[in-house]
């Protein structure tokens, strides 16, 4: 079982404290796109470098093991359309 987890914690007050600092953080990379795409740089590597940075965080806070272990839902969460906004391809 990998220590990253997109599941609520037994405690509810948890459970809205961290879907309230995702849903901030997430505010906060949007705002960062929004500002970057504004500035002339490519969606494309502005995921790219976003992705590296996240997967870099990641293995530093939980390490190479709990990572690969997190991306290896990824694929089944992205054909569920977990990441889809709109129009799925």
């Amino acid at each position: 079982m990998s220590i990253i987890s997109d599941d609520l914690p037994l405690d509810l007050a948890m459970a809205e404290d961290s879907h309230d600092a995702r849903r901030v953080a997430y505010g906060y990379v949007e705002d960062a796109f929004t500002e970057a795409q504004q500035d002339g740089l490519d969606s494309d590597a502005l995921a790219h470098a976003a992705l590296f940075a996240a997967f870099r965080t990641l293995v530093e806070t939980y390490g190479e093991e709990a990572t690969a272990v997190f991306a290896e839902a990824l694929p089944d969460k992205l054909r569920a359309g977990s990441f889809s906004s709109g129009t799925r391809h």
